[in-house]
C-alpha cells in the first residue's frame, strides 16, 4: 500500500509563490481579564495550486488562523506572506466562502457573481462573459437571472463559489462552507470543487471537520490540536486527483481515514 507520510518538520527551501505561514500565535482577552491563547507558534506552506485542509476539534483555532490569513485579525506574533507580500488587511487576493453562501439578496445570481468584478472596474460586457461562463461551470445555466429566494441552499453555495473563483484570486479560504448540506449535496459540492480546481488550479486552504471530505479534495491533512492551537501532525493524501471519485471502495482509503480518525481522537 502506498501509505501517507508525515511532513519533514525542517523547513524547507520556499517556492516564490504560495502561501507561508512562519511562527503564528494568537491569544483573546477575556471579559473577566484573562487570557485564552488560541493559537501557538503555527507555522506552515501552502503550494501555489495545492488544496490544504484543516482538521481538528473544535477550539484547535481552525478559524482564528483563517481570520488571520484572511486579514480579518492581526497575530499577537508571526507573520502570513502570499506570493512573499506581508498579509496586514483584507484584500481581493485573499477570498473567503463562508458556511452560509452570504449572497446579495437584491441581487441575480448574475449579479452577484460579477459583483467583485465590478468593484475591479471590469468592463461591463467582459464581466457578463466571465460571470456567465462561471454560472455554466458551476452548473447554473438557465438561472443567472433568478435571486437568492429562488434558488436551493446548494444552488445558492454554488453562486457563492462561482462568486469567488471568478476572482482568480492568490488564495481561497473555504471555512466548513458544505457543513450544512446533506450528505449527497455534500458529495455534489466536493465534486464540483474538484471539477473547478482543475480548470483553474486555485490554491485553497479549506477548514472541515469531516475526515472523509478532507481526503478525498486535499493533497495535504493538517491537523491542528486542541487549544491552544499547535500542528500535531501533517498527513500527503497519496491519491492523485484523478482518482477521487471512487475512493470510498478503496482499502487504503479506509485505512488512511481511519488513522487520521484515531489520532483525532487522540486529542
Amino acid at each position: 500500500m502506498q501509505s501517507a507520510r508525515r511532513c519533514e518538520k525542517e523547513e524547507k527551501v520556499m517556492d516564490d509563490r504560495g502561501l507561508v505561514i512562519d511562527r503564528i500565535c494568537q491569544k483573546f482577552q477575556n471579559e473577566n481579564g484573562t487570557c485564552t491563547e488560541a493559537l501557538d507558534n503555527i507555522s506552515l506552506q501552502i503550494r501555489q495550486g495545492e488544496i490544504v485542509s484543516l482538521l481538528g476539534p473544535s477550539g484547535s483555532g481552525k478559524s482564528s488562523l483563517l481570520n488571520i490569513i484572511a486579514g480579518f485579525d492581526a497575530p499577537v506574533s508571526g507573520n502570513v506572506l502570499l506570493d512573499k507580500e506581508l498579509i496586514t488587511e483584507p484584500s481581493a487576493q485573499r477570498c473567503v466562502v463562508f458556511q452560509t453562501p452570504a449572497l446579495f439578496e437584491w441581487l441575480t445570481a448574475r449579479d452577484n457573481v460579477e459583483f467583485g468584478l465590478k468593484r475591479r472596474r471590469v468592463p461591463a460586457a467582459n464581466r457578463r462573459n466571465e460571470a456567465g461562463e462561471m454560472l455554466r461551470l458551476v452548473g447554473l445555466e438557465g438561472f443567472e437571472d433568478n435571486y437568492p429566494h429562488e434558488l436551493s441552499g446548494g444552488m445558492q453555495q454554488r453562486v457563492a463559489l462561482a462568486r469567488a473563483f471568478v476572482l482568480h484570486p492568490g488564495l481561497l479560504l473555504m471555512d466548513e462552507p458544505f457543513a450544512a448540506l446533506d450528505a449527497q449535496l455534500r458529495s455534489q459540492m466536493q465534486s464540483l470543487l474538484l471539477h473547478l480546481w482543475e480548470k483553474r488550479r486555485q490554491t485553497i486552504l479549506f477548514v472541515t471537520h469531516d475526515v472523509e471530505e478532507a481526503i478525498r479534495i486535499s493533497h495535504r491533512v493538517v491537523i491542528l490540536e486542541r487549544r491552544p492551537g499547535r500542528i500535531r501532525e501533517e498527513i500527503e493524501v497519496p491519491f492523485s486527483m484523478d482518482q477521487r471519485e471512487d475512493l470510498l471502495g478503496n482499502p487504503n482509503f479506509q485505512e488512511l481515514r481511519t488513522q487520521i480518525q484515531q489520532l483525532i481522537f487522540t486529542l
